[in-house]
């Protein structure tokens, strides 16, 4: 709604967050070649599943049009439901480790339990009339079922050792107490704490290590992106959206959202005004964008890239982190071509396209709301609206919000709110709309429209004057 200030809006977005998994991520990082303004360009696409191994099983929603809508771009479900890499949060991480030591974790998976009930019942028939130093050899486990059933076999039976050997393997072998007792301690041991919690941690650790790098964090309308990170990765999100705020600013102290940038650049050059990602980069892509200019950067894809060098991939995460990447660097040399009124130097360096990104740093686009963008490093703007606009009833009782928004939508877009019993607030977010309305509805019969004021229109105000 667009009268939602930012901290109105979180808890909306926290709702949503709370309930979606996150099926696929895009990582792109770059480095230049040789001090020239070219760009190599490694894009990578992660499919990710929620880890289950002793942790509370994860919950969550799937909407019909999204998983439509991935399906026309080819997404591949297969891939997420059986190979997404694990992730985990701080807390569910706790939970596991808890388990873990009290020896009272839990298999969610309803065919990880069949596996291991097979594979207890192999094993318990075998080690009776099995030798010291017996071994027996395990088919067809995969994933976490290979810590399940080795975690298991060692609790319930002591004189069993069991080693991975790859290929979906374990062999399982008998051996002595004092034996099993000196395995135990080996620093090898895949079945320690810290090994199985690696495994479980998944992409998680790959989210830490980007969080220790500290280096730019870039993204297109970047705010849900970082809720999800937020509630994936690191911590359920707070319910404080300062304390929110203050948690990611810590994780990336430098965020660059491309919308807000090319928000500002399409107010200075006369560009087709797009919003979606692939039309955006083909707009600074395009030919008639400084074809001339030897200093602008040249971005190519690393060679164990090249299918998205040959192919669009619109909406696969990957992909789509390469073009943001792009259409960043596009924006930031145009910017510091309009900074200078002479030619830009040859090969200019990232941290001067940094410097002249020095205003958007940490300002993620708000969509449709009080406030343009969101501050994650200092307090947000206050709300600006074109002028509000006030709708009193005459001789159409029992009017709704639906109706008052019928009657407007084909004029212009509003959000609207009831005032009172034959009053309606309309909100625009375009000071034309706001001017059209009160000229086309000066003299209407039934609707009269005029601009609202507090100490005229407020309910509160009307009360205590009366």
């Amino acid at each position: 709604s667009l009268f939602d200030s930012p901290a109105e809006r979180y808890p909306k977005a926290r709702q949503s967050v709370q309930r979606f998994t996150v099926t696929q991520l895009g990582k792109c990082c770059s480095r230049t070649e040789n001090n020239l303004p070219r760009y190599v360009v490694h894009s990578y696409n992660f499919f990710l599943f929620p880890s289950t191994l002793g942790v509370t099983d994860v919950e969550f929603t799937l909407s019909a049009s999204s998983i439509q809508f991935l399906s026309h771009y080819g997404f591949d479900y297969n891939k997420f439901l059986k190979d997404g890499i694990p992730y985990m949060n701080e807390v569910q991480e706790t939970i596991l480790r808890q388990h873990l030591l009290a020896g009272s974790w839990k298999v969610s998976s309803a065919l990880d339990r069949d596996v291991l009930k097979k594979a207890i019942d192999e094993v318990t028939c075998w080690i009776a009339a099995a030798e010291e130093d017996e071994t027996m050899i395990l088919q067809n486990l995969s994933g976490y079922q290979m810590f399940e059933v080795q975690l298991v076999l060692r609790q319930a039976l002591q004189r069993v050792w069991t080693q991975p050997l790859g290929d979906q393997k374990l062999m399982v072998k008998k051996v002595t107490p004092q034996h099993r007792q000196l395995l135990e301690n080996s620093p090898h041991d895949c079945c320690q704490e810290e090994f199985i919690v690696l495994s479980a941690r998944g992409f998680t650790n790959l989210f830490q290590t980007l969080v220790k790098a500290k280096k730019p964090l870039v993204g297109h309308n970047m705010l849900m992106d970082l809720m999800h990170l937020h509630d994936k990765f690191y911590k359920p999100l707070p319910e404080s959206y300062e304390e929110f705020k203050r948690n990611i600013h810590n994780l990336f102290p430098v965020l660059i959202d491309t919308k807000t940038v090319t928000k500002s650049v399409w107010k200075k050059w006369p560009f087709p005004r797009v919003s979606n990602l692939l039309e955006v980069h083909a707009v600074l892509c395009s030919s008639n964008l400084n074809p001339k200019d030897p200093a602008c950067p040249v971005i190519a894809l690393a060679s164990d890239c090249s299918r998205y060098a040959e192919n669009k991939s619109p909406h696969e995460a990957g992909y789509d982190a390469f073009l943001c990447g792009s259409v960043l660097l596009k924006s930031a040399h145009l910017l510091l071509c309009q900074s200078r009124d002479d030619a830009v130097e040859a090969d200019p360096s990232f941290s001067q396209y940094l410097t002249v990104l020095a205003e958007y740093l940490n300002k993620v686009n708000f969509i449709r709301g009080g406030v343009s963008s969101i501050n994650f490093s200092g307090e947000d703007a206050c709300c600006q609206h074109p002028p509000v606009l006030v709708v009193h009833v005459r001789g159409l009782p029992g009017l709704n919000e639906r109706q008052i928004y019928e009657e407007f939508k084909t004029l212009c877009r509003f959000d609207v709110r009831r005032l009172s019993k034959n009053q309606f607030i309309l909100l625009s977010n375009t000071f034309k709309h706001v001017r059209h309305v009160l000229r086309d509805y000066r003299h209407h019969p039934h609707l009269r429209v005029s601009v609202y004021r507090h100490w005229r229109h407020s309910p509160s105000v009307n009360c205590l004057l009366q």
